[in-house]
């Protein structure tokens, strides 16, 4: 029987586990350095507002150190709170919002299960057609939305342009693509055992949907009715270009035609108005943050 003879008289090659230390450590150390860079970008205009609501106009115009307050007021949110003007504008946003986000669920999610799981001829090429119609910027979409509203306005004869409610037709065009690419994800991550199991047992394409699929994608749900209540209650051109009339305004176009006169800019209602306008959605998030990074990973790996 022949032995393998082994040489241990070569030099050994070792690791130098310190080094490896030091490079993680220094990792870790650019890392934490380049997170406290983005959190102050990203928390100095929500400070600088909170700072701006509870001065004063004379403080502010006496341009002071505009990082402090010198004499902290809540005249500013009080005269917004009690104004029927800036609630008439919060009641239009909080409408347009519920409406758009339903008419934008009942229309996506059955959209995305029938391209994600009912597969025929086209259906992956009519899903990433959904997807690049949400790529196309609504300030090119306007004008021709624009002359469509105002020759259906002249044959209905009925007036659609300065009216809150023609918003509801407007939105869905850019929830309605964006929330079914997300839906066509998560759908797609579900294993193809539920429908098959489901179809055998004798059930339909929509109780499938109803009874199986829904519960399931319920964080897809939740991420796709969070990215639609922030677009309708955010958007700002298209209320600008379609909607005039005081008492037809929402918030985001409401707070910058009533508080801005001419030349003369009253920032501390303004700042005040944008804070308040910020919270709804703000809330959402907060409680509902888990469940819309879910959604949007879905299907990462999968389908």
């Amino acid at each position: 029987m022949s032995t393998l003879a082994i040489d241990k008289s070569g030099p050994r090659r070792k690791v130098k586990y310190g080094s490896m230390s030091r490079d993680r450590t220094w990792a870790l150390r650019w890392s934490y350095f380049f997170l406290a860079l983005f959190a102050i970008f990203a928390l100095v205009p929500p400070i600088y507002m909170i700072i701006t609501s509870l001065k004063s106009s004379a403080e502010i115009s006496a341009a002071t150190n505009p990082w402090w307050v010198f004499h902290p007021t809540l005249s500013n949110y009080i005269e917004l709170l009690t104004s029927n003007q800036f609630l008439r504008f919060f009641w239009n946003s909080a409408m347009v919002s519920v409406v758009v986000v339903t008419i934008t669920m009942l229309i996506s999610v059955p959209a995305a299960f029938a391209l994600s799981r009912m597969r025929f001829w086209g259906s992956a090429t009519l899903a990433t057609g959904v997807f690049l119609t949400y790529l196309i910027p609504d300030s090119l979409l306007f004008l021709p939305l624009f002359k469509m509203f105002a020759r259906l306005s002249e044959w209905t004869g009925i007036s659609l342009i300065n009216h809150w409610y023609v918003l509801l037709f407007l939105y869905p065009t850019l929830t309605v693509p964006f929330a079914t690419w997300i839906m066509i994800g998560y759908f797609a991550s579900i294993p193809k055992e539920l429908d098959e199991a489901a179809i055998i047992d004798g059930a339909s394409w929509f109780q499938t949907l109803t009874r199986i699929f829904i519960p399931v994608a319920l964080p897809g749900l939740i991420a796709a009715t969070i990215f639609a209540f922030t677009v309708s209650w955010a958007q700002f051109l298209y209320p600008l270009v379609f909607t005039t009339s005081t008492d037809q305004l929402v918030m985001p176009v409401g707070i910058i035609t009533s508080l801005i006169k001419g030349d003369v800019f009253n920032w501390g209602q303004i700042m005040t108005g944008a804070l308040l306008g910020a919270a709804p959605p703000l809330i959402i998030y907060a409680f509902l943050m888990d469940y819309y990074i879910a959604g949007l990973t879905a299907g990462a790996t999968k389908g």
